[in-house]
């Protein structure tokens, strides 16, 4: 196996890019083990990582690398056709084209976007262009010097971990300069196809039919944050029947550089200022906002004299609550309907999905999973009985034309959601404490601990297995009642995952997991009861122990 130093003057002698070759020649000697020190990892998300040169960066030759090995996995299985689209991203579109031109050098058939456009719009691409994979490059909500690359299967879901564990098998048997990087004008028009506006308008139709009621006089701020939901989004929504959209202006065009908001993540208050301050000028009910691929959505309500965020949790069961409750009153709720959510997902979920009669299938955090859930009932014969799914992280899906997160039909729905009660004199943070004194309050808060650098993964990796050798006997001062590890547990009919779950008596909760895109351990804290003051003291207490087995 090489070292650092190997496999950076390996690279000296193959790169062909004059800008990459002058910036590894001026590189100093740390610069060069954090870029060669370890691969990309190709894992069950794809693989993400900040745009540079060498073999743990993004790049022209590593999303060479991670196609070509693609290509070897596809052609050995029959597999001869992919659908491609990116995001607002610097590079997206370069990536995207290598990608298309690196596939149809294999001899397989391409249909690739034009300009970028949503995630969720790929996955449906995939199903109705009859694609055996399909290809974004994104990198989601990350800040502008990343960029990502996520392969789907052919029924438009992310690639689950046995398929994206040969995918890995097929990338580690390439070198990054096998042969030159093929130009994508040698195929255009014989293998490589650009999809038709046909395409779009069905998919953006196919949203519309997936919504839950009318749009009434309601007011809305609407950011994609520079993104890729910049022109459907709005589409779809003044299609829907909405009059009244406020764009912000400084975050309509697609810019990977996100000048107005670093970290463009619309779980992040700074990510919706912009819009929150135009929503208080135009005095709107409403903002709603995208991430750069579009597949999630954030969403701001007016209470009183100011705009609040509702978190991911809170959103999920706003419209897991709205659509069970309007398919129950249309009498088009099916039998035996079906909820899916993410393990760290609000368990009030589940008493609600209860209260109108709903199984809730809990899988593991990935919206693959959630997609895996209606192929099974697809497969099954009762796709009709999915009805919503959800993640925390404002990942959200009603319908059954994809198998990702979709933040065109969420947005759609919360907008109905809103539109609905302000009908009827509310706001959606009014509904929101009257389904909590109806079920209970649960306050729901993350812990996040990052580890850089090259023994970043070392030390997430030392830290886990010493949690698991000394499990948490209590959350503040509450005993463990129940202890679940991933890894080793039978109870549940899922993956094994490097996730640690405890509960506790009074019903707080804890689950620690290590991101699968970026170098951090998750912990998600829920505390349950009657009274907030409450439950945020016992979150303190609970973060304040993970603190101790996480922090610097």
């Amino acid at each position: 196996m090489q070292n650092y130093t190997e496999k950076y003057r390996h690279w000296l002698n193959n790169v062909t890019d004059a800008a990459m070759l002058n910036a590894m020649r001026g590189a100093t000697d740390e610069q060069i083990k954090q870029a060669f020190a370890t691969d990309l990892h190709f894992g069950t998300a794809g693989m993400r990582g900040i745009m540079s040169f060498g073999t743990g960066n993004m790049n022209i030759y590593t999303v060479y690398r991670a196609t070509a090995g693609l290509s070897d996995y596809m052609l050995s299985r029959g597999m001869r056709s992919c659908a491609i689209t990116y995001d607002s991203r610097i590079n997206s579109k370069l990536f995207g084209d290598i990608t298309a031109a690196t596939l149809a050098a294999a001899g397989i058939e391409v249909y690739i976007t034009r300009e970028c456009m949503p995630t969720p719009f790929l996955s449906y691409a995939i199903r109705q262009l009859g694609c055996d994979t399909g290809v974004n490059i994104t990198a989601s909500h990350n800040p502008s010097d990343y960029n990502g690359y996520k392969v789907y299967d052919d029924s438009g879901c992310q690639l689950l971990d046995e398929a994206a564990a040969e995918v890995t098998d097929f990338i580690s048997r390439r070198d990054y300069f096998d042969a030159p990087i093929p130009q994508i004008e040698a195929y255009l028009g014989t293998l490589i196809h650009y999809t038709d506006d046909a395409l779009e308008r069905s998919y953006i139709d196919t949203v519309i039919a997936n919504g839950v009621g009318n749009i009434g006089d309601i007011s809305v701020v609407y950011t994609p944050l520079n993104g890729a939901g910049y022109r459907v989004t709005p589409t779809a929504l003044a299609q829907a029947g909405l009059t009244n959209l406020n764009v912000v202006a400084e975050q309509t065009q697609p810019d990977g550089n996100f000048p107005t908001c670093p970290y463009p993540n619309p779980e992040n208050d700074a990510a919706l200022k912009y819009a929150t301050d135009l929503a208080m000028r135009v005095n709107a009910d409403i903002v709603i906002a995208n991430d750069p691929d579009c597949d999630r959505l954030g969403v701001a309500v007016r209470d009183g004299g100011k705009f609040v965020r509702l978190s991911g949790n809170q959103v999920g069961i706003l419209l897991t609550d709205y659509v069970l409750a309007q398919a129950a009153a249309n009498k088009t709720l099916p039998a035996r309907p079906v909820v899916v959510k993410t393990v760290v997902t609000s368990v009030m979920a589940d008493a609600i999905a209860g209260y109108y009669g709903a199984e809730v299938r809990n899988v593991l955090t990935g919206f693959k999973y959630i997609g895996d859930v209606i192929n099974k009932l697809q497969r099954d014969g009762d796709s009709s009985r999915f009805v919503f799914g959800f993640e925390e992280s404002c990942g959200y899906l009603k319908g059954d034309y994809a198998r990702d997160k979709d933040g065109v039909i969420a947005a759609l729905l919360v907008v109905q959601c809103a539109s609905y009660y302000k009908d009827r004199g509310i706001s959606l943070a009014q509904r929101m404490r009257l389904l909590e004194e109806k079920f209970g309050t649960y306050t729901a808060k993350q812990a996040k601990f990052t580890f850089d650098g090259v023994n970043g993964a070392d030390n997430i990796a030392r830290r886990l297995e010493n949690l698991r050798a000394r499990p948490f006997e209590d959350l503040a001062g509450s005993p463990v009642t129940d202890f679940c590890d991933y890894l080793t547990q039978t109870r549940y009919d899922l993956p094994k995952a490097n996730m640690l779950r405890f509960n506790s008596a009074d019903g707080s909760q804890l689950i620690v997991r290590p991101s699968g895109t970026e170098p951090l351990v998750k912990c998600y804290l829920t505390a349950c009861g009657s009274d907030e003051t409450a439950n945020e003291a016992k979150l303190a207490a609970i973060t304040a122990q993970v603190t101790a087995v996480f922090g610097k």
